[in-house]
């Protein structure tokens, strides 16, 4: 199954996917939904509104706009950990976002006029159905509602102005998530997909989401047993290599420039950049 949070009327709603249409569900978004079936989508079928949306008419909202948290993995691929000029970790390494970074898969996103190292992340996203609490790997299947793709767009002077990453990832407006929910079944539970970021027409990240350090698995059952993970929370899983700031010399995005987000079989995201006018 595939859901999305769409605009509707003044607000928004979350829908279902019926291929060529939408039919939305009395939820204002996916982590609402999620929250009112008790993490249980096949629910959802009788839940629906006679509101039926094409698909050419369709205008995405990010899938989850109201997590309770948003959980990051960073340096989570071999090969980005050594582009960065980092060791291998022995743990997760952990940071938040707000849901005010948040923005739709298709919208403009600004580069903001105090930072002049604007750079990419392709990332898949974990949207959790169901909570969980000291979890085990094999348990922390069972919490997973589905999948979307996401880019962790990052201020790269402001992340390496101190030793925490948090303030050149949390720019409001700077993450794009969506643009649908993909349930486990459809994609094997993300085990081994297709992850790549292109900026125009030249692709900048290639991998597999099986190449992560931690796993989707491992993911959850370690945050778990930090924090209680709710349904709509979001967890995003890192980055392969190929970013900006591990270029010689580095490359970061400029005004009028493209970036698309695509993982194999959960979708793809499109965003221009444009230049803040303050």
């Amino acid at each position: 199954m595939r859901f999305a949070t769409l605009e509707y009327g003044n607000g928004s709603a979350a829908a279902i996917d019926f291929v060529t249409h939408y039919q939305l569900t009395p939820f204002e978004d996916l982590a609402s939904l999620l929250r009112g079936v008790g993490g249980d989508l096949q629910k959802t079928a009788d839940l629906t509104l006679e509101v039926y949306i094409p698909k050419e008419e369709a205008r995405y909202l990010p899938g989850v706009t109201t997590p309770s948290k948003i959980i990051c993995l960073g340096l989570n691929y071999y090969d980005h950990v050594k582009e960065m000029g980092h060791d291998t970790v022995s743990y997760p390494t952990l940071f938040a976002k707000f849901p005010s970074t948040l923005t739709g898969p298709y919208d403009d996103i600004e580069i903001p006029s105090v930072s002049d190292a604007v750079d990419w992340e392709v990332e898949l996203g974990v949207v959790v159905g169901k909570p969980a609490r000291n979890v085990t790997e094999d348990q922390a299947k069972f919490s997973v509602a589905g999948f979307v793709v996401a880019n962790d767009v990052s201020m790269r002077d402001f992340q390496r102005r101190t030793s925490q990453f948090l303030q050149g990832k949390i720019f409001e407006r700077s993450t794009p998530v969506g643009p649908e929910l993909v349930t486990p079944d459809e994609v094997d539970y993300a085990k081994d997909l297709i992850i790549e970021c292109y900026v125009d027409d030249e692709k900048v990240q290639s991998s597999r989401t099986s190449k992560m350090v931690t796993s989707v698995s491992e993911a959850i059952s370690y945050i778990s047993r930090i924090t209680t993970l709710e349904p709509g929370d979001l967890i995003l899983t890192g980055t392969p290599s190929g970013v900006g700031a591990g270029r010689t010399p580095p490359v970061f995005l400029h005004h009028g420039q493209v970036l698309r987000s695509y993982i194999e079989g959960v979708g793809e995201l499109r965003n221009r950049f444009i230049k803040a006018s303050t």
